[in-house]
């Protein structure tokens, strides 16, 4: 069943705020990135490339965590647990110029490759637990 993410968390979407996300090796064993991301009033989106460990993890697994800490307040965090309900290659380079917006001021991300597929994940929230 989702869960809402609390009114009083949601500006650390709007910050320049990593996410570190977990995601499960084959053998069961966490992988954690830190990733940029952003959140609709639903569901959290992050972006990443086809083919890297966490889009092979999230598509073989949907289960991932990610834990997003206050850049002002630093014992000031979420942590959500959640599913990736859509995996999706639409409009994936215009939210990846959107994040680097947000997260660099710059409105084309830098580091662009013409081989990289880029892909949005969207995350349900089905746990929350937050401090600070």
């Amino acid at each position: 069943m989702p869960q809402e993410i609390p009114e009083a968390y949601r500006d650390l979407f709007t910050k320049k705020s990593l996410a570190y996300l977990a995601t499960l090796m084959p053998t069961g064993q966490p992988q954690v990135t830190p990733v940029w991301c952003d959140f609709d009033g639903h569901h959290i989106w992050i972006n990443s490339i086809r083919g890297l460990q966490k889009d092979r993890n999230m598509r073989r697994d949907p289960r991932v965590t990610l834990v997003i800490q206050d850049p002002d307040t630093p014992y000031r965090y979420i942590e959500v647990r959640g599913r990736v309900v859509e995996i999706t290659e639409d409009g994936a380079v215009a939210h990846k110029d959107r994040l680097t917006y947000k997260y660099m001021g710059l409105d084309t991300y830098p580091h662009h490759r013409p081989d990289d597929i880029r892909v949005i994940y969207k995350i349900a929230p089905l746990h929350v637990t937050t401090l600070g």
